[in-house]
């Protein structure tokens, strides 16, 4: 099954900046072949729901790896059925409204 998942990993218990862990993540999912989009608060992540959450525990592991000892996760998990849909497409749709309106 296709998911679109919003993931926003928190190390905590490691000082104020978590850029390196972010990074850390993104490259994992890089290397699980999944499709990313970085964003301000969070990576929006696109691909099968058994490749996405193994990353994601891969993520957890590696954090922890890195000198973590807790971590806190926001997911937000979106699949559909009656058709594929890919982060492109959600953010195109949006667009193409907006455009109608003169507001882009």
């Amino acid at each position: 099954m296709k998911v679109i998942v919003d993931f926003c990993i928190v190390p905590m218990g490691v000082g104020l900046s978590v850029s390196k862990y972010v990074a850390e993540c993104e490259n994992i999912l890089k290397q699980a072949g999944l499709k990313t989009m970085l964003h301000a608060y969070g990576t929006n992540i696109e691909g099968e729901w058994d490749e996405v959450f193994a990353a994601i525990k891969k993520c957890h592991e590696h954090v922890h790896e890195m000198g973590a000892p807790r971590i806190s996760t926001t997911l937000r998990v979106g699949t559909r059925t009656d058709r594929e849909q890919t982060m492109d497409d959600k953010i195109k749709s949006v667009q193409i409204k907006l455009s109608k309106n003169n507001i882009v």
